[in-house]
């Protein structure tokens, strides 16, 4: 995702958004433990994507 389609989101579809992209990086996470993925910079960008996700449900936090 992208910083603005990050920063339009609402708190809830953050925290949504949040929770599948978690999910997203336990799946890849173990699919890469077992046999190695195509392409293991994908956990890199999702745990960044988990990160900025963060940083905006703490900006709008501290925007209430």
């Amino acid at each position: 995702m992208k910083n603005e389609e990050i920063k339009s989101l609402s708190a809830d579809e953050l925290m949504e958004t949040l929770k599948a992209e978690q999910e997203n990086l336990t799946r890849l996470k173990f699919a890469h433990a077992i046999s190695p993925i195509e392409n293991p910079m994908k956990i890199k960008a999702s745990r960044r994507t988990i990160a900025r996700i963060k940083t905006e449900l703490r900006a709008k936090e501290l925007a209430n």
